[in-house]
C-alpha cells in the first residue's frame, strides 16, 4: 500500500492526549476556488495516516479540522469551531505532515516529519 502525500495528527494539549474522532478534509486550490480532494477522521492516536492521494502537484492546499464537533463531544466550549490550515506543496516527492496542537481557546501547527 502506498503512503499518503499528506498526513496529520491532533494533540489536545489541554487534555494532554490525542484528539480522536475529529473530521479532517483536504482541499486543493484550483484558481480562486477550493476543491475537496480527500477526507478522514482521526483515529484513537489522533492521526489520519491515509489522507489524500499518493502524490500532489505543486500548489496550495488546505486542511480543515472540525474542532467544534470534537469539543462538543467532550462537553467543552471552544472559541474555534473549525481550524483551517493552508500550506504550499512545492516538491512532488516530499511527504507533508501537518500536525495540529489544539486547546479550547488556542491552536498552533508546524511542518512535521
Amino acid at each position: 500500500m502506498s503512503a499518503s502525500h499528506v498526513t496529520t495528527h491532533i494533540l489536545d494539549t489541554a487534555a494532554g492526549k490525542p484528539a480522536a474522532g475529529v473530521a479532517v478534509e483536504l482541499y486543493a486550490r484550483d484558481g480562486e476556488a477550493w476543491s475537496q480532494i480527500a477526507s478522514g477522521t482521526t483515529d484513537a492516536d489522533g492521526r489520519v495516516k491515509d489522507l489524500g492521494p499518493e502524490q500532489l502537484h505543486s500548489g496550495a492546499y488546505r486542511l480543515q479540522f472540525a474542532t467544534g464537533a470534537y469539543f462538543a463531544g467532550i462537553g467543552q466550549d471552544t472559541f474555534f469551531p473549525e481550524v483551517s490550515l493552508t500550506f504550499t506543496v512545492s516538491a512532488a516527492d516530499a511527504h507533508y505532515h501537518v500536525p495540529l496542537l489544539l486547546s479550547p481557546f488556542a491552536f498552533s501547527t508546524y511542518r512535521g516529519s
